[in-house]
């Protein structure tokens, strides 16, 4: 695989703003399976499951914020992940941030976003109109819109994981990445393929949403249905000139789609075998790599923890064993 000059540059990106963020950030760990296979021998952790606000997306919300100007007003949507990252990056920089939700969100992810001092709209029941409200008050009163994955500076912010993993594991063979707007495979990916070239990426979707793996098979955006699915975390569609796909398209080595049943498997096995609770979109990476057909190399696989910001009556049953 030929690497272009941008993907060098977008590895370069996160080198920079590894020097500016570490000291906010978790270094997460790297923790070796507990499973008594062969196979588990040979499989490690990286629990960003452990990162602040519980998931990976601190870290682009810290890159671009700090790469963002105070008098800049900032504004988002985002009812998971990404608005909790946001509006704790907002605490911390001292930006003046608006969350977009829709009137649908949870109660306690409403009072955790709030609770950082933001401002908030309840717009809609429908999150993608409710990000669509908040472009348009981006673009009516001039304010900056952040997003989730399609921004180089967020997509550097999650390159740092790489920078990480590089020094964490230094005989890396296979690294699997759940996908939703692809910010974050694209960030990992752009650091592997510049500093360790010969570490196979897999990007992992949901089947029941899997825009963004599906636009990759068609090399160019392509529009899918989308149902609900435990993998809530990377659900939805992504902006059709999303820096993301085109770096991606350059970086991940292969794909792999799973299951409602293969992530509520991978769910229960990282509770019960690895004992830590994780959201769906991170079971999800732990069941890519059960079915992966490929794993024929002699060093290390590593099963990206995406987050552990689950809801609770969702994950009960799947624990029980009855989803």
């Amino acid at each position: 695989m030929t690497i272009s000059e941008r993907i060098y540059e977008q590895a370069a990106r996160s080198v920079i703003v590894r020097k500016k963020i570490s000291r906010k950030l978790s270094l997460t760990p790297c923790l070796p399976s507990r499973g008594s296979s062969e196979d588990h021998r040979h499989l490690v952790f990286k629990c960003e499951n452990l990162q602040h606000t519980g998931s990976f997306k601190f870290r682009g919300a810290m890159a671009k914020l700090t790469a963002t100007s105070l008098e800049v007003p900032l504004i988002t949507a985002s009812s998971g992940n990404h608005g909790l990252a946001v509006a704790n990056a907002a605490r911390i920089t001292g930006h003046s941030l608006t969350v977009v939700l829709p009137e649908t969100v949870a109660e306690e992810k409403l009072s955790r976003i709030q609770a950082l001092g933001v401002k908030t709209i309840l717009h809609s029941n429908d999150s993608g109109l409710a990000e669509q409200h908040a472009r348009e008050i981006a673009d009516t009163e001039g304010i900056t819109y952040v997003s989730p994955y399609n921004d180089a500076q967020v997509v550097a912010g999650q390159g740092t994981i790489g920078l990480e993993l590089i020094e964490q594991v230094p005989d890396l063979d296979t690294v699997y990445v759940a996908m939703g707007g692809g910010g974050l495979i694209s960030g990992i990916g752009s650091v592997l393929k510049a500093f360790a070239p010969n570490a196979r990426v897999v990007g992992v979707s949901a089947v029941n949403s899997r825009a963004f793996a599906s636009s990759l098979r068609a090399e160019k955006h392509v529009e899918v249905d989308h149902h609900p699915t435990l993998a809530d975390g990377v659900a939805g569609g992504f902006d059709s000139d999303s820096i993301t796909l085109p770096l991606a398209s350059e970086v991940v080595d292969d794909l792999i789609d799973c299951s409602e049943t293969e992530i509520a498997d991978g769910v229960r096995q990282v509770a019960w075998t690895e004992k830590m609770l994780v959201e769906g979109s991170a079971g999800m990476t732990l069941a890519a790599w059960e079915k992966d057909k490929g794993r024929q190399g002699i060093g290390t696989s590593v099963v990206l923890l995406c987050g552990a910001n689950f809801d609770r009556k969702t994950i009960a049953p799947i624990l029980g064993g009855s989803a």
